[in-house]
């Protein structure tokens, strides 16, 4: 290009121009408005996380719940060996048990705690269960080992998903529920409970049936 004029070199650069324009327009890929709308994540949304999996999680509690007197047993036996037979370890370093017992129901304290005496329990454990109006934990977001925190974005939806889950418990069930009620009468409860302390079983009902 030494020896090119001016207009000369002028042209060559606008033919590398162009020819650079129509190497960028057939690389770029148009997408549409719609392409565009697919390719956003979709915002979780927790109420309707718990409408469509709070049937099925129950459903899963009920299924593998195993006798609270045998779960009790065994703890006091083999920490180690009763999770492995009945714990499930799923988001929390503490294992969640899914349960079943029937037994006679005390007088309901004011935060909606039921407690009760079972069968093959020492007597020495406070087994309760929890009707609201608060419940908290995620026991049945864990109790199942189907639901895993890498399903979600971010802990705060993963969390979130716990809430849903305990909301959905309270219109479904213990809506239908009513604490001061159970005193005195003999209970059938399915559940699952998160053994944070081996001295009290705070168990989440997702089943209520009064004999």
């Amino acid at each position: 290009m030494k020896n090119m004029s001016q207009k000369q070199r002028r042209g060559v650069w606008a033919i590398v121009l162009i020819v650079v324009l129509v190497a960028i327009s057939l690389s770029t890929k148009v997408i549409s408005g719609a392409e565009l709308t697919a390719n956003q994540p979709v915002e979780f949304n927790s109420e309707q996380f718990g409408a469509e999996h709070f049937p099925e999680v129950s459903a899963a509690i009920i299924e593998t719940a195993a006798p609270l007197g045998d779960v009790a047993t065994a703890l006091a036996a083999d920490q180690a060996g009763a999770v492995g037979k009945y714990g499930v370890v799923e988001g929390t370093s503490f294992p969640v048990f899914p349960v079943t017992f029937t037994a006679v129901a005390g007088p309901a304290d004011a935060a909606g705690f039921v407690p009760f005496t079972v069968d093959g329990v020492p007597s020495a454990i406070t087994v309760r269960i929890q009707t609201g109006p608060a419940i908290g934990g995620t026991d049945l977001r864990d109790a199942t080992g189907t639901i895993h925190f890498a399903d979600f974005t971010n802990q705060i939806e993963y969390q979130d998903a716990g809430v849903a889950l305990n909301n959905e418990l309270k219109t479904q069930v213990l809506a239908k529920v009513k604490a001061a009620d159970l005193n005195g009468k003999t209970v059938t409860v399915t559940g699952a409970f998160q053994l944070v302390n081996p001295g009290a079983y705070t168990i989440t009902p997702v089943a209520i049936e009064v004999n």
